[in-house]
């Protein structure tokens, strides 16, 4: 295995001492311009980086910031490129460990603590909020899209959101909207309690069936729905990736979307936005949600108050309105 070059190694091709070399690549005054061109060309031949874990070790600090989500959430995604862009922005690297079906939440916390993270990020945590609030007493914590009382946290107003789908389809003419709950993740008691506040204010019964997170839970509560001799006219999912079951079930069994059935989902992931797919959905602000998350770390990290406060940042989502709902098909148009 070839050797990795050292301050050393570029101190010798370049002709100059290795404090030299070390004050050039800390970008510290004391060199010249003409000999910071020389060590930066040697550098650059031999390959040599400087190791950012030797630098923080002397700085007696890490300036990591661990961060934990669920791969395969879309969401999820999105929001882990908004922390790494707002974490560049102060100073901070992000360090991400993934919670998958074999690699749970404990253990991808443990990664974190063991990588000597200043600060966490948790994206979504399902962990109960007592485990939440003893993790917050020993490392500083924000908690992404979820709310937990007694530890920071940054999201969405999921009612709000739910009230603006609803409402939507409301204000098209539906009458008969299905609502897949998303169980026990986060948010879903919110997106929940929006959906029965807008349809209780429309004088609407309230129907609610499980749904999920993924394709394939919403293609099975699509599969069950067209089981039924009452289809419904819309159907508002928990969010996009369970919408897009649907849709994919409604489509295969022959129906149209929107002639026959309108769908809402709710995130607005890349995939909502494809022509082929064209979603309506609630629109979650990724990026402030993220940078927020961020900006309140830090700072927790940089001053840190001598009695913190908690806070709970609520940012307003918003409707985005595409082809997949239309005001509800008449009963012929379902033999076409």
């Amino acid at each position: 295995m070839q050797r990795r070059p050292t301050l050393e190694d570029v101190a010798a091709r370049a002709g100059v001492s290795r404090a030299l070399v070390s004050i050039v690549m800390r970008d510290a005054p004391g060199a010249g311009v003409q000999t910071r061109e020389r060590v930066r060309r040697a550098a650059d031949e031999l390959g040599y980086r400087p190791d950012p874990r030797a630098r923080r070790l002397r700085q007696h600090r890490t300036k990591l910031i661990g961060v934990t989500f669920t791969v395969g959430q879309e969401f999820h995604a999105d929001l882990v490129d908004g922390l790494y862009v707002a974490a560049d922005d102060l100073g901070y690297d992000v360090v991400l460990s993934g919670i998958t079906p074999h690699r749970d939440e404990p253990r991808a916390l443990r990664t974190l603590i063991d990588d000597r993270c200043e600060g966490l990020v948790l994206v979504g945590p399902e962990a109960p909020t007592r485990r939440l609030l003893e993790l917050a007493a020993r490392v500083p914590v924000v908690v992404l899209a979820r709310r937990v009382r007694g530890v920071d946290a940054v999201r969405s107003d999921d009612a709000a959101g739910a009230v603006l789908g609803a409402d939507h389809l409301i204000a098209l003419g539906h009458r008969r909207i299905v609502y897949l709950d998303g169980g026990r993740a986060p948010g879903a008691a919110e997106r929940l309690r929006g959906y029965r506040r807008a349809v209780r204010a429309a004088g609407l019964p309230e129907q609610i069936r499980p749904g999920g997170l993924t394709e394939r839970e919403g293609a099975a509560a699509a599969t069950d729905l067209l089981a039924e001799s009452d289809l419904p006219t819309a159907v508002f999912a928990f969010n996009d990736r369970c919408a897009l079951g649907v849709i994919d079930v409604l489509i295969r069994s022959g129906r149209k979307v929107p002639q026959h059935v309108s769908v809402v989902g709710f995130d607005d992931s890349p995939l909502a936005g494809l022509a082929h797919v064209d979603l309506t959905t609630v629109r979650q602000d990724s990026a402030g949600l993220a940078g927020a998350a961020i900006h309140r770390l830090v700072g927790r990290l940089d001053e840190p108050p001598a009695t913190p406060d908690v806070l709970d940042l609520v940012r307003e989502p918003a409707l985005v309105v595409r082809g997949s709902t239309s005001p509800p098909g008449r009963t012929n148009d379902l033999q076409s």
